[in-house]
């Protein structure tokens, strides 16, 4: 997504230095002749760019840094890290950059490839991530904090609020991906997403060339992550709706627990879809898997999930309680289609679901349309949208539409909710079919639609909503969920009126009067409203006449068991183990050890996190208790030494391994700590007669 408000300079590309050049041209093949510079590399081995010639007598620098990178002062606030991080704490690491706002469709499908390369080259490469907002809502660092949450990203995030590091680094769109190697100088930038090949070579690259310099640091790096005070909750991140009042069932999209949720409309817990882990199983609701569903709506007795972020429809047979995958390929679309076959056609998350008349309609975030299938055929297709991302009235086929969210029907048209470009539109059937806005801004020039947001009721064109992600017909009226203005909104199709209908326009969970929390969705069933609260990981149940609010707990639903996560030992496994003399102790005594560390300057042992021992033995000896072994031991810090007692109770020999996992960070407020582990191998001879003992370890994390 181009961001025409920004102004920049000259954009910064891997042919820098260039003279000052500002047409939105140039920034294309600035963009382009990054692209082409790494496909010469990936193809060739090396980039012969303008001003470097190959030498044969040195290792070649894959992409040679032009200047150093600019700071990255100037954010409002850190997080997923334990305070600010400065570019110099970060010498010998490669650094990637991602420029990123967190409504964005384009960003989110980055997310996941940024994983990949955070898990490849978890030793040399640090990701972090630059926020520069689009939305008001999202300069606030509390909402960019349940982003990350929502989005599980695992790296630290710097709020840039003001545009100060945008700026510097002269960003023009959404996302923007920039590279800076170990010595601190900026590489290049590549705007856009799909290009995880590419990164991967580079960095490939840039590893080995490194690494044989002697400049890269392979220190594991790790950050104090908000996850890690998140509370367990029995919803996460509900994101969609659906009711079967005639069956007296509510569907729920649990869709960070990765799992569909079926409850009465009292409440009661029925079923639950899904075992809770990321994935694309089929089978019974106690196998299959889902990758943060969404949308959803019944025909019969089968219900259709979009399987969003696994980029695939799903349906579901309520009365035999299985899932099989209904389209989609399992895998992103990564080039405009028209359509074609349900299972060997790449779909791009697809967010909402809505049926009318024997048709699916799906509403596609990813390349900006609405597909639809006619049920008991083969094929499925766009429906409307050219894939240009603009709010732009017009025929279904020149249309433009913005990240489509949310999705319903009066049972002759459709009417959907475009999140980016916050409008409330209709689309009409039929092959002279056209594409009209209810509320909100259109047909601006250059794209200026998508920045004309706000929170003003009123009528038509005057209306200003802020990344609507739901919509739902009832009794001639459409009930909108105003997201990031933390509000449902009633619009009168007719007479294009809009009013707040609820919430008080500010993040809260009061509910009197209602506060909300980036509310996903919303349905009516009977006198009630149901609303996903989704930052609020809760239901509302709203008295449509009173508008009083009370939260709709679902009796007896629970927490998924947690995905597991790499434990110390794991990370260890591969560790040297340091075989120590044997010690003689005190039987029925603690024997007490002390790791000495050698930290490089400026640096200190953590103490925000802790230092834990893990000890292990061959079964069968007698010295230390059963509930003693395969445990975490809390080690005390004390200057650059750690202190632990391992609880011996019985007398005999024994050998025991001793893994300490650490972590040490630079002195002062910064937020870059590494994280190593250390093991031993101590024999322990326990006699009654002997004295109490100590133990003395040295630990340097270079050697290690």
């Amino acid at each position: 997504m181009s961001r025409s408000a920004l102004k920049v300079n000259s954009p910064m590309a891997l042919v820098l230095p260039n003279p000052p050049v500002h047409s939105r041209r140039y920034r294309g093949r600035a963009g382009r002749a990054l692209v082409v510079a790494l496909v010469v590399l990936c193809v060739t081995g090396s980039a012969i760019l303008p001003g470097f010639m190959k030498a044969q007598d040195a290792p070649q620098n894959p992409l040679p840094g032009r200047f150093p990178a600019p700071s990255l002062d100037g954010g409002v606030e850190w997080l997923n890290t334990s305070g600010p991080i400065d570019l110099k704490d970060l010498r010998g690491k490669i650094v990637l950059l991602d420029f990123w706002t967190y409504c964005c469709i384009n960003c989110i499908h980055v997310l996941p490839d940024l994983k990949y390369l955070e898990k490849k080259y978890d030793k040399q490469l640090v990701v972090i991530g630059v926020h520069a907002a689009k939305f008001s809502n999202e300069k606030e660092t509390e909402n960019i904090r349940r982003a990350i949450l929502r989005y599980e990203i695992e790296h630290p995030v710097i709020n840039d609020a003001n545009m100060v590091i945008a700026r510097k680094y002269q960003f023009s769109s959404w996302p923007t991906l920039v590279l800076i190697d170990p010595e601190g100088n900026f590489v290049g930038q590549q705007p856009g997403e799909g290009h995880r090949e590419i990164f991967d070579e580079v960095i490939g690259k840039m590893v080995a060339f490194h690494r044989a310099k002697g400049t890269l640091d392979e220190t594991p790096v790790k950050f104090a992550l908000e996850r890690h005070q998140a509370p367990i909750t029995p919803l996460r991140f509900p994101g969609k709706l659906l009711a079967d009042a005639a069956n007296d069932r509510l569907y729920v999209s649990d869709s960070n627990h990765n799992r569909i949720v079926i409850s009465t409309l009292q409440g009661d817990l029925v079923d639950v879809i899904g075992t809770g882990a990321i994935g694309k199983n089929d089978g019974d609701y106690a196998v299959a898997t889902f990758d943060h569903p969404q949308g959803m709506t019944l025909v019969g007795d089968t219900l259709y999930v979009a399987d969003t972020e696994n980029h695939m429809i799903r349906a579901v047979d309520v009365k035999r309680r299985t899932v099989s995958t209904f389209s989609g390929t399992g895998e992103q679309a990564r080039l405009r289609s028209k359509g074609g076959a349900l299972t060997k056609t790449a779909l791009n998350s697809p967010w909402a679901l809505t049926h009318l008349d024997g048709v699916l309609y799906v509403a596609m975030a990813g390349p900006h349309q609405l597909w639809s299938h006619k049920l008991g055929t083969n094929r499925i297709e766009v429906f409307a949208g050219s894939g240009r991302e603009d709010i732009l009235d017009g025929t279904r086929d020149d249309a433009a539409l913005a990240q489509p969210s949310g999705i319903t029907t009066d049972g002759q048209s459709l009417f959907f909710v475009d999140s980016e470009g916050s409008a409330v539109r209709k689309v009409s059937r039929g092959s002279s079919g056209r594409v009209v806005t209810i509320v909100g801004p259109h047909d601006f020039p250059q794209g200026r639609s998508l920045f004309e947001f706000g929170d003003i009721d009123g009528a038509a064109d005057d209306v200003r909503l802020q990344h609507p992600l739901g919509v739902v017909f009832h009794e001639g009226a459409l009930f909108v969920a105003d997201t990031y203005n933390h509000k449902i909104k009633r619009v009168d199709p007719k007479t294009r009126d809009c009013e707040t209908w609820l919430g008080a326009g500010k993040r809260g969970q009061g509910l009197d009067p209602v506060e909300l929390s980036e509310p996903a969705d919303m349905l009516i069933v009977g006198d009630r409203m149901i609303v996903a609260d989704t930052n609020n990981h809760r239901l509302l149940s709203v008295d449509m006449k009173s508008r009083h609010a009370e939260e709709f707990i679902i009796k007896g639903l629970a927490a998924p068991p947690p995905p597991k996560i790499e434990s110390d030992a794991d990370e260890a496994s591969g560790k040297p183990v340091t075989d120590l003399a044997e010690t003689t102790v005190k039987s029925s005594g603690p024997l007490e050890v002390e790791a000495t560390f050698t930290l490089p300057e400026g640096f200190k042992l953590n103490t925000l996190a802790p230092q834990t021992v893990r000890l292990s033995s061959p079964a069968g000896q007698g010295l230390v208790a059963a509930e003693h072994l395969d445990s975490k031991l809390e080690a005390m810090i004390d200057g650059n030494a750690v202190r632990w007692t391992i609880p011996i109770s019985g007398s005999g020999q024994a050998t025991f391994e001793l893994t300490l996992s650490y972590s040490y960070c630079r002195d002062g407020t910064g937020g870059v700590c590494k994280f190593g582990t250390a093991r031993w191998r101590l024999p322990v001879r326990a006699t009654a007669e002997a004295p109490a003992s100590k133990v003395s370890l040295k630990v340097d994390p270079s050697a290690n």
